[in-house]
């Protein structure tokens, strides 16, 4: 003979059900218990000043007595909010930056959502101990690549302004270094003026604070041409008693020179000069150079560097 069950299968989903409702009741109940609890909020320091090296004993935390239901107290310690302490806005004083918390309470209120009729920060201030830095003026060196488009070029280098940047930090580091670099720059196809900005390098120089972070970069870029002038070589320093003969007796000069001053241009600018005491033993050429040309001009080259010689008996 079967027995009948002693608790029917809906009997047991109308108690399961009841249990649960009772469960979130209480826990509705609790939460909404008012509660006094101290929770630690996280710090975070924006706008240090460039000229101060913060202590590595800086506190990371403000102490907040919050008064309020459960609700709001499991929300600071599940979501943990951050209180953002501007620094900039700190009193110096005998080596330490002051930010008296009471002096902020609306921008505290504002961030960390909190009424202060409820809540109770338990310090007065912050106290931030600081070293200071070491200030230096330093020079900055252009890292940019120009290739020009066919037919412009530039009579002077690409400037930087300014060339200087003014940075701080530990003395140590400081004392070592007189200049840095600009970012890799590599321009191509340029026709017309440069005018732009480049960020400073300051890979490795973590413990530096930089004022400047770019640095503004320009050039004239005008339309050049392409000229030649045949130049008779001039051999110097030829012993007087060595009767020395030499092949070619000129050289052609290529060079680029804006177009504006193209006619400004004739061969008897340039001097092109073999030294015959740079020859080596053994050797039967001299080594053509350019020692004198106009300054505007610019990609200047000699179709021919090496002069043939024989000494005659």
């Amino acid at each position: 003979m079967r027995r009948k069950p002693r608790f029917k299968r809906s009997s047991v989903k109308t108690f399961s059900f009841f249990l649960l409702f009772s469960a979130v009741v209480w826990v509705l109940v609790q939460f909404s218990k008012t509660y006094t609890q101290l929770i630690e909020i996280p710090v975070n320091y924006i706008n240090a000043p460039l000229d101060k090296s913060l202590s590595d004993d800086i506190p990371d935390h403000i102490d907040l007595q919050l008064q309020d239901n459960g609700f709001s107290i499991y929300y600071y310690k599940i979501f943990n909010p951050q209180l953002e302490v501007d620094l900039s806005k700190a009193k110096e004083t005998d080596g330490q930056l002051v930010y008296t918390l009471q002096n902020h309470l609306s921008d505290i209120e504002q961030q960390l959502k909190i009424d202060f009729e409820k809540s109770l920060i338990v310090q007065d201030e912050i106290v931030v101990p600081f070293q200071l830095k070491k200030e230096k003026v330093l020079k900055v060196i252009p890292r940019i690549e120009i290739n020009y488009a066919v037919g412009y070029s530039a009579e002077n280098p690409v400037k930087l302004l300014p060339d200087t940047v003014r940075v701080s930090g530990p003395g140590q580091i400081i004392d070592t270094i007189e200049s840095v670099y600009t970012e890799s720059l590599s321009l191509s196809r340029v026709n017309e003026n440069l005018n732009g900005e480049v960020d400073i390098d300051t890979s490795g120089l973590g413990a530096l604070s930089f004022y400047e972070n770019s640095i503004g970069y320009f050039q004239k870029v005008e339309k050049f041409t392409e000229g030649s002038a045949e130049i008779a070589i001039e051999v110097i320093n030829v012993p007087n008693n060595l009767n020395l003969a030499y092949f070619p007796k000129t050289v052609i000069v290529y060079y680029q020179v804006n177009l504006k001053q193209f006619e400004s241009v004739s061969a008897a600018d340039f001097r092109v000069v073999c030294d015959y005491k740079e020859v080596k033993r053994g050797d039967d050429y001299m080594i053509a150079q350019i020692v004198e040309k106009p300054a505007f001009i610019n990609s200047v080259r000699l179709n021919e560097r090496q002069i043939q010689f024989v000494i005659k008996r």
